[in-house]
């Protein structure tokens, strides 16, 4: 079965850190670009950070210096730590995978509230 799933997400402070993993299967996954991706009630679903295959990394600017994106090929995973949360940072993260195919995960909730 073709599937991303992702966990990790939770309630947190401002300042604080959360990681972030989505585990990959019934696919080839080292010849897929990863990304993340994050949605909030009313918002459009925007691009958080993306690592390819070849190992090219991008981040949004709001995220740049604060979130890590990393990939372990060996466990068909994509990580995401994510370091100085912020209130803004609140949304539903989603996993995408895309190659010969375009895969999403359900998503995972951070929460980052005092």
């Amino acid at each position: 079965q073709v599937q991303l799933v992702e966990s990790g997400g939770n309630l947190v402070q401002p300042g604080g850190s959360l990681s972030l993993s989505c585990a990959a299967s019934g696919l080839t996954f080292r010849n897929y670009d990863m990304s993340w991706y994050r949605q909030s009630p009313g918002k459009q679903r925007e691009l958080v950070a993306a690592i390819g295959a070849a190992g090219n990394i991008n981040y949004a600017d709001s995220v740049k210096g604060r979130f890590t994106i990393s990939r372990d090929n060996a466990k068909n995973t994509v990580y995401l730590q994510m370091n100085s949360l912020k209130p803004e940072d609140t949304a539903k993260y989603y996993c995408n995978a895309r190659w010969v195919m375009t895969l999403w995960g359900q998503g995972t909730q951070v929460t980052v509230t005092s």
